[in-house]
């Protein structure tokens, strides 16, 4: 009889086992995966807090955007900013101040590297001979104001100074409010943000402490140009009211989250600008969207070689959505009032099922092109491939949710916003996740790294720190 207990015995805990192994890995297993990346990163990868986009498995290839020396790293996400929010949301899940202490590493490389113009450049550097090439923010305060012939450009292009002051905002708040190299950087920061406000309420892509004045940038609608030029005319266009790569959708979302932590007048109405620029700087008919940038006549204009004076079917989408976000936090419906003529263009202008060109020629709506020569022609068929000249850009996604937005109201989309996931929906989201989980930790070599055909990447890593942060958070409200 006690042989039959003993088999039944051995039978349940296979069974168990088993059965534990199919829901998931452990929150244990999770955590140890978590310190192992995070650990290798911090004391292999990391150059003073700062971090690239990607590297070699033995770490003498190391890029950015470009390349990267052993003494610099890289703003622009995936890089140094993203790194710390991994970090953050790493503590958060945990408590465990070995993640607070390596967000604080980020905070440190960010404080010493912002420039005396407020934000960031792409590439920050920690040789000491080699910093003296940029002016920094403490060269300033150490009574160094005069520029010279050193480097003092903030980029809001490509979220570079606007992830900075978000992450920081963020350390800040994890810390509640103790952390005084963060305090520092937000508050310097964001007053240049502000200061580098055109006055009809853009943003440029570049910022070096100019003046803004209306009388050099006066304050108009829209409007098409007599005449543009059909060959690349090479412009500066550092200065023109951008929305390419989402800058001024950027630095909004960067005044409302300044608004929602310290509750100034200030951050608010910098938002309030901003949204009441894009309602300027739509077209009018016949085609009432966007451009990907503006001169100071408020005409859409050239930038790039292989970026027309024409309206764009891609960063109209952020155009819009960033005037959804700007009603939903203002609750002002003048926001909401460029978007149904928006949504129509995009609905007559598809070049195929949920597919749009990037450039539309201005008044026609012809799709515009560029061959890998870089003529400009009406044909797709000869296309450069390091830029997106058609895709979905999330058009139908958009359309979905501003339909909904302006259905359902202001109050409704909040509360759904901020409503918390209960139980039963954090118990299946863990157990949707846990698949995902299980490869990321199988993932993992001896040394805490996920490599990639030969290469570490910076996103990976993110992604995986955040995907390990929430299961460990889900998992332990269940315990």
């Amino acid at each position: 009889m006690r042989g039959k207990w003993l088999g039944a015995g051995i039978l349940l805990g296979a069974w168990a086992l088993a059965t534990a192994n199919a829901a998931g890995p452990s929150v244990a297993e999770a955590r140890d995966a978590l310190a192992n990346a995070v650990g290798y990163f911090r004391e292999e990868v990391s150059v003073n807090g700062s971090y690239l986009w990607t590297y070699s498995e033995d770490l003498t290839d190391r890029r950015g955007e470009g390349n990267a020396t052993p003494t610099q790293g890289w703003v622009q996400p995936p890089g140094t900013p993203s790194v710390g929010m991994a970090y953050l949301r790493a503590y958060e899940a945990t408590g465990d101040v070995v993640y607070m202490d390596a967000a604080v590493e980020v905070v440190h490389a960010l404080h010493e590297t912002q420039l005396a113009s407020g934000g960031w450049d792409y590439r920050i550097e920690f040789d000491p001979d080699n910093r003296k090439r940029w002016h920094y923010r403490s060269d300033v305060e150490a009574g160094d104001t005069e520029r010279g012939d050193r480097r003092d450009t903030s980029t809001y292009d490509d979220n570079n100074t606007q992830s900075a002051l978000s992450f920081l905002m963020q350390a800040e708040q994890a810390f509640d409010g103790e952390l005084e190299e963060a305090i520092c950087a937000v508050d310097y920061g964001l007053t240049k943000l502000l200061a580098a406000q055109y006055p009809n309420g853009a943003w440029p892509q570049r910022y070096a402490g100019e003046s803004r004045g209306e009388a050099e940038y006066p304050v108009t609608r829209a409007r098409y140009p007599d005449m543009w030029e059909r060959e690349y005319p090479k412009p500066d266009y550092r200065g023109y009211y951008t929305f390419n790569d989402n800058t001024i959708r950027d630095v909004i979302g960067v005044c409302i989250e300044a608004h929602r932590h310290y509750g100034a007048d200030e951050y608010l109405a910098a938002a309030k600008r901003g949204g009441d620029f894009i309602l300027l700087a739509q077209m009018p008919n016949p085609q009432p969207v966007w451009a990907q940038q503006y001169n100071a006549q408020m005409e859409p204009s050239w930038a790039r070689k292989f970026e027309p004076a024409s309206v764009t079917g891609g960063e109209s989408v952020g155009a819009i959505r960033t005037l959804l976000d700007v009603y939903l936090y203002t609750g002002d419906d003048k926001y909401l009032d460029a978007i149904p003529p928006a949504l129509d263009w995009f609905r007559r202008s598809s070049i195929d099922e949920n597919r749009w060109a990037r450039f539309y020629e201005l008044n026609t709506n012809r799709p515009l092109y560029f061959t890998k020569e870089y003529a400009l022609v009406y044909t797709d068929d000869d296309l450069p491939t390091h830029y997106s000249f058609q895709s979905s850009y999330g058009v139908s996604s958009m359309i979905e949710y501003a339909e909904r937005v302006m259905a359902e109201g202001r109050d409704a989309i909040n509360q759904a916003a901020a409503r918390e996931a209960t139980s039963d929906e954090k118990r299946a989201r863990a157990t949707r996740l846990a698949p995902a989980i299980g490869e990321i930790i199988d993932g993992l070599d001896s040394q805490g790294r996920w490599v990639e055909d030969g290469r570490m990447d910076v996103r990976t890593f993110n992604r995986n720190v955040g995907r390990l942060a929430e299961y460990i958070d889900l998992m332990s409200a269940e315990e």
